[in-house]
């Protein structure tokens, strides 16, 4: 008998959470369908939660949140762990993220609502917008002189991470100029940032390689002198209302600062450690307008944002982009490693191999810095979602996912 009321206890409790998943979902995401009826085998989905479940029991992970749609359809949308170790609170469905760089696909998308609308071309020069990056100098290699750029930087070279900026990470003469100037100080502006960056050398003529850098948050601001209209707002307007992305800004109200999960690092023993506190009741929360990283969202948010852009531009009725625009984002237009290559703000898997288990060519994808990822393949039509809050993630659960994912599929058998 105990143990006939423990079952039924915990059927109710599931029960109760699949109300709730579904109550965000319809409300805020996608419809939901029996895997099957997508396509996808729901034992096989199952093999997810254990593989996720043990970094959490190792203390290695706070908790995940998962995301699979195929077809238009959610199916498969699972919470596991803590949002908040401290406090006992758990991941749920509206749990608000810091996404970090999967902010760039939207401020990507963002430029490209305005070279729909003609007001922007790919190959304009930067400068035409951005005073400051008029007369650009360029480190040589072993940067201890500069000379004058002899390529202009245009939006396409920001939008495929081939304009000469970098990010300051490194021990070099430019990664010191970057940490002297405090690109992303608190309480400045975007105008600011792009009047400090305009001083520092190029790490090299734009158009030139692939390296990973601020050029995302010059776009942003970019896009607000061309808008006229600050950049938040923009995004506000022309993206998260028209789309329903409620959760996504640069800020987090009081009044939803309660979902707001805590962010963490690894110790070196293999634990956790918080890096910054979930926010009290009555923080303030607002961050730098950081279109390279500055955004918050949530996982039905970004699940509407990448069915849009799986749809060609469009969902339920409101057009952002012209799927050619969409197509154009998504072609390899830069290569780089051995794999993959950059399109207009996005990784494009270029090889083409007979593993199954792996994305198709063509499939497009980014992630942030605290382990959160996503990708698009629409060949398969799928979308999958991966949040957490880890920085320094030294764990391959994110490959392990895709994994499950597509050995799910069941058309993949044919």
């Amino acid at each position: 008998m105990r143990n006939l009321k423990s079952i039924l206890l915990f059927v109710f409790c599931i029960g109760i959470l699949a109300c709730g998943t579904a109550t965000v979902l319809q409300e805020h995401g996608l419809p939901m369908a029996a895997p099957e009826d997508v396509g996808v085998s729901a034992e096989r989905l199952q093999e997810i939660a254990p593989t996720l479940q043990g970094y959490v029991d190792k203390g290695q992970l706070p908790g995940f949140l998962t995301v699979i749609a195929r077809k238009g359809k959610i199916a498969h949308f699972e919470t596991i762990g803590m949002r908040d170790v401290e406090n006992k609170k758990p991941v749920e469905p509206d749990t608000i993220f810091r996404i970090y760089s999967m902010s760039k696909p939207i401020t990507s998308v963002a430029v490209m609502v305005l070279y729909d609308e003609g007001r922007l071309q790919l190959d304009d020069p930067v400068e035409m917008y951005i005073p400051a990056f008029k007369d650009m100098k360029v480190y040589n290699k072993e940067q201890t002189e500069t000379h004058a750029a002899k390529n202009k930087m245009t939006v396409k070279h920001l939008l495929t991470h081939t304009s000469g900026l970098t990010y300051g990470w490194g021990d070099k003469p430019i990664d010191k100029l970057y940490g002297e100037l405090k690109i992303f100080k608190r309480g400045s502006g975007l105008a600011e940032m792009a009047e400090k960056l305009g001083d520092i050398p190029l790490v090299f003529e734009p158009g030139e390689r692939w390296n990973y850098g601020v050029s995302t948050d010059v776009l942003g601001y970019l896009v607000e002198v061309v808008s006229d209209m600050p950049f938040e707002e923009f995004l506000q307007t022309k993206i998260f209302k028209p789309l329903g992305m409620v959760d996504t800004a640069f800020s987090v109200p009081q009044v939803k600062v309660e979902r707001f999960a805590a962010l963490y690092r690894p110790t070196e023993e293999g634990g956790l450690r918080l890096a910054r506190n979930a926010p009290l009741a009555n923080d303030d929360v607002s961050f730098f307008p950081s279109g390279g990283g500055g955004l918050v969202s949530t996982a039905a948010d970004y699940l509407r944002f990448c069915q849009m852009l799986l749809n060609g531009g469009e969902l339920d009725g409101v057009r952002i982009l012209k799927s050619d625009t969409v197509e154009l984002m998504r072609y390899p237009h830069h290569q780089y490693g051995k794999d993959g290559a950059f399109g207009l703000g996005f990784h494009v898997v270029t090889r083409k191999d007979d593993d199954k288990n792996k994305r198709s060519t063509g499939a497009y994808s980014w992630g942030g810095a605290a382990a959160t990822t996503f990708w698009i393949d629409p060949e398969k039509e799928l979308i999958g979602i991966l949040m957490t809050q880890l920085m320094n993630n030294r764990y391959p659960f994110q490959g392990e996912f895709r994994k499950f994912t597509y050995q799910a599929l069941l058309d993949a058998e044919k």
